[in-house]
């Protein structure tokens, strides 16, 4: 009986030592195509936006537009979709857009965005199956892009919603009971874009003809103070950001959070972090879901990134997104989120040289290694044998690997269910002897964003991809990336770092700054830290190859401190001393 009960926990043991304990964004759930042919212009493709996360009975419950369902996981890694149309009318080929979800009491609500009179509020005491039942056939103030709070201390709910870029954020409260308003509205907040930078439309801030769009309000509550955060300029953009008024009342009195945008990730492989939702974790610590533009067949073709959130010490909001889109730790006990999760993991196979089975027209084989998400090789097929590989330069240190599937010849129109990718994948020292490192041969799963975190590190110079199955269109790659530490030297500090703020009098603008640095010819990469208070960097910028950048995200009025570091395979430099700006 003892060796059995040894036996069990030594088992016991090997399972949770087997769990990934990191993960990677874009996040690897099986996001559905989109269900607009009207959109599909360049070709079918996946597409998602607008996500929830909530946080119910110790469950992670993730909901984003038109998707025909949603997904939920223990532990923010492994998501388990639950197929469900909750829409009735049959006129409508999509789901839920922009939805709103929360939990009050023993019970999970959702709601889509609407501005009609047949969309139900659902409830469910068990969401991790499909067991839902209507609230209320219809909330008769309607509401586009809801956001909802139930505040547990007032045993009250409010309704917070709006996506215009003319008429501002709403709120009212609802009925606990009845879930409907006592048709009071008030205009909560609405945007400014001449005094701040980064509410400003376009990619670069600068379309001075269409006004930004306001929209995806979320509500939290922390140390009785109530955060209202909205996404703008426009989601197609990589700059689309969130930000945060603060109050001490839950509909009035909202003022602009000196610290903002909070969310936001203009550069990197996965850009924007908009739209999105702040939630706890099982220990307790915040992150904010949000929106990730991809943006390549369709303006609205986006992804999901989770990234560390919080409050500090002087309950200013802040979400970490430097190094946001490499290995991440997953949550975890006495996590410090200001710091940061990253693993320290670094990209391994930048730019570096490829080799390809096939090439199909223009889709170059180095554009699944260029870092840009809107790029990708595709082969000539998607058949079984097609392959990739990338030469890492030396042998190196190999901890994880992502694997960004692109959408060529895709065939699927919503959401498909029960399809799958396989595939192995080879490590080598010289190129000639190859060994089986991943073998997902088996695979019955839909892993568009692939991460597999090895149980233990490998060393190789070679790493191969072989494609052995695709659920549709061809074998092609928008990101093959390579994590770990190479065998070199580390970047040394940023030289000649400078921050140029537009002048008031000569361009009659103070929201812009022409930041510029020599050139480290180590350097793959560099990011940007910038805030309003030494102690305060929140805002991070990663740029890839080039010694300027040309920030267009300030406030108008406000003094900002800046510093940067150079990083590559081996490491990541020294901060610079930091710059004040006036």
């Amino acid at each position: 009986m003892k060796k059995i009960l040894i036996f069990i926990i030594c088992c016991s043991f090997y399972v949770l030592n087997a769990q990934q304990k990191t993960y990677c964004n874009p996040i690897n759930i099986d996001y559905g195509y989109t269900p607009f042919e009207v959109f599909s212009t360049q070709g079918k493709h996946r597409a998602t936006a607008d996500p929830v996360i909530v946080n119910f009975k110790g469950n992670y419950f993730l909901f984003s537009t038109n998707q025909e369902g949603y997904w939920w996981s223990d532990n923010m890694l492994n998501w388990n979709f639950v197929y469900r149309k909750f829409l009735l009318d049959n006129k409508y080929t999509h789901d839920l857009n922009a939805p709103g979800v929360f939990a009050m009491k023993d019970t999970l609500y959702v709601y889509g965005s609407t501005h009609e009179k047949d969309f139900p509020i659902w409830k469910s005491t068990n969401p991790t199956k499909d067991d839902w039942k209507i609230a209320v056939d219809t909330l008769k103030v309607g509401a586009w892009d809801p956001g909802f709070l139930f505040d547990e201390a007032l045993d009250k709910l409010f309704l917070y919603w709006g996506s215009s870029n003319e008429f501002p954020l709403l709120g009212t409260e609802l009925n606990t009971k009845t879930l409907q308003s006592d048709g009071l509205v008030k205009p909560l907040m609405s945007l400014h874009p001449q005094d701040h930078g980064w509410e400003r439309f376009g990619e670069f801030n600068d379309n001075t003809f269409l006004q930004p769009f306001i929209e995806g309000a979320w509500v939290t509550k922390y140390n009785n103070k109530y955060y209202l955060q909205y996404g703008a300029p426009a989601t197609e953009f990589s700059g689309y950001a969130d930000g945060v008024y603060v109050s001490d009342k839950p509909l009035e009195g909202f003022s602009y959070q000196s610290h903002n945008p909070f969310a936001y990730k203009p550069g990197g492989f996965a850009r924007g972090a908009g739209h999105g939702a702040t939630y706890q974790d099982n220990f307790g610590n915040w992150w904010h879901i949000s929106t990730v533009i991809l943006g390549q067949k369709n303006n609205f073709e986006r992804r999901i990134g989770i990234w560390p959130s919080g409050f500090d010490k002087d309950d200013v909001m802040y979400c970490n997104t430097a190094y946001g889109d490499y290995p991440t730790f997953l949550p975890q006990e006495n996590a410090n989120h200001i710091k940061g999760l990253f693993t320290g993991w670094m990209l391994l196979n930048y730019n570096k040289p490829v080799q390809v089975s096939t090439t199909l027209g223009g889709y170059h084989a180095n554009n699944a290694v260029d870092e840009d998400l809107k790029t990708y090789w595709s082969a000539k097929t998607g058949d079984k044998g097609e392959w990739f590989q990338t030469d890492l330069g030396e042998v190196s240190t190999i901890n994880a690997i992502q694997i960004n599937y692109a959408d060529q010849d895709a065939e699927f129109e919503g959401k498909s269910l029960n399809v799958y990718h396989q595939y192995k994948i080879y490590s080598s020292n010289d190129g000639k002897k190859w060994n089986v490192l991943v073998d997902k041969s088996k695979n019955k799963t839909d892993v568009p964003h692939d991460y597999i975190e090895l149980v233990k590190p490998a060393h190789a110079r070679y790493i191969k991809l072989e494609n052995l199955h695709m659920p549709t269109g061809k074998f092609a790659l928008s990101g093959f990336r390579i994590f770990g530490k190479g065998v070199g030297e580390k970047p040394e500090s940023v030289e000649d770092f400078m921050v140029l703020r537009a002048d008031a009098k000569k361009f009659g603008e103070r929201r812009s700054s022409w930041i510029r640095w020599k050139q480290n010819d180590k350097a793959d990469g560099y990011v940007i830290y910038f805030g309003k208070d030494p102690d305060k960097l929140y805002g991070s910028i990663m740029v890839y190859n080039q010694n300027d950048y040309f920030f267009t995200g300030m406030d108008r009025v406000d003094s900002y401190y800046f510093q940067i570091e150079a990083f590559n395979e081996n490491g990541i430099s020294k901060k610079t001393e930091l710059i004040f700006v006036e």
